[in-house]
């Protein structure tokens, strides 16, 4: 009789893949007054890379305008490596849809908040987001998709 081994979800690193700052009307920018409209967009990936090893990234973009004029556009993409072993094929897709977002989100928001406050504005901090909503949006969307290809 053998033994199911227990799943294993670890860690492996975390770390900032791709980071980006513009301030197209700089330094004439610095000299409005208005509070801008904040737009976000987040994007998830995951992929293997080895054997039970996997990538996750979360990028995410803020762009700040008002009017039509964009005050500061930065994207950045937090990236980490998982181990994860002893899972249905069926949960690996939702860990890294899910599970993986939730934990890079705080690194994320970190990131973003501090390259927006070293670009010389207030920092822009990001509300806490549901990943699994976001991930069933997508599978959704997905299936959507496929009923319009048949």
């Amino acid at each position: 009789m053998s033994e199911q081994q227990a799943p294993v979800f670890a860690i492996e690193k975390i770390y900032v893949k791709d980071l980006s700052l513009e301030i197209p009307h700089a330094p004439q920018i610095f000299l409005e007054r208005e509070t801008p409209q904040i737009d976000i967009q987040l994007h998830t990936e995951g992929k293997p890379i080895a054997e039970n090893v996997f990538e996750a990234v979360l990028t995410v973009t803020v762009t700040a305008k008002f009017s039509e004029k964009v005050l500061f556009l930065v994207e950045a993409a937090q990236a980490g490596i998982f181990q994860i072993q002893n899972v249905p094929e069926s949960d690996i897709e939702p860990i890294l849809g899910i599970t993986c977002p939730n934990i890079l989100f705080p690194y994320a928001r970190e990131t973003v908040s501090d390259v927006v406050t070293r670009a010389g504005f207030l920092p822009v901090v990001l509300s806490p987001m549901s990943f699994e909503a976001l991930y069933q949006q997508r599978q959704q969307a997905q299936a959507g998709q496929e009923e319009k290809t048949h």
